[in-house]
């Protein structure tokens, strides 16, 4: 108790004190399984110079700490809606998604650890996957086809 302490030195007992803090904090609020996969995942896109789209869903939030098993999101980024519906069709998903303005977008469906797949909106702004696997999934879409500079991408999401 009457020890002289030194600026800038540690108590004896503090790494002592840090480890039990840092097992305490480990058993009541670990990180979710796989966040280090899921942050490398979203981070691993090879054009850096990307949009994000924000979500706009209300209700259930998933992302995190949650997934997705079917229903409506909305993404939204200045100028362009993303809107997909998904459906649970055994271990895998079907997204019927539509873009706000319409055109012939270039849509790519990213999931982590099973690659991608790519389709063009119709020119109602209209698209369909029907065979997406389960898993931390994110929408890359090149507003205006293939030959556009302009790429949005939503957010990542655990369906």
């Amino acid at each position: 108790m009457n020890e002289i302490q030194v600026p800038g030195r540690a108590h004896p007992d503090d790494d002592a004190l840090l480890a039990d803090l840092g097992r305490v904090l480990a058993a009541c609020d670990s990180p979710p399984a796989g966040l280090v996969e899921r942050v490398q995942f979203a981070l691993e896109l090879e054009n850096l110079d990307v949009e994000v789209a924000r979500w706009e869903r209300a209700g259930q939030l998933a992302g995190v700490r949650s997934t997705v098993d079917q229903g409506t999101i909305t993404f939204t980024v200045s100028d362009l809606t993303v809107m997909i519906n998904l459906t649970r069709v055994g271990q895998r998903h079907r997204i019927d998604g539509w873009l706000v303005p319409a055109g012939e977008h270039g849509v790519e469906v990213r999931v982590a650890g099973h690659g991608s797949e790519s389709t063009v909106c119709d020119e109602g702004g209209r698209f369909v996957l029907d065979n997406v696997p389960r898993g931390t999934t994110q929408i890359v879409i090149s507003v205006g086809g293939a030959a556009s500079n302009r790429t949005v991408v939503t957010p990542a999401v655990v369906l």
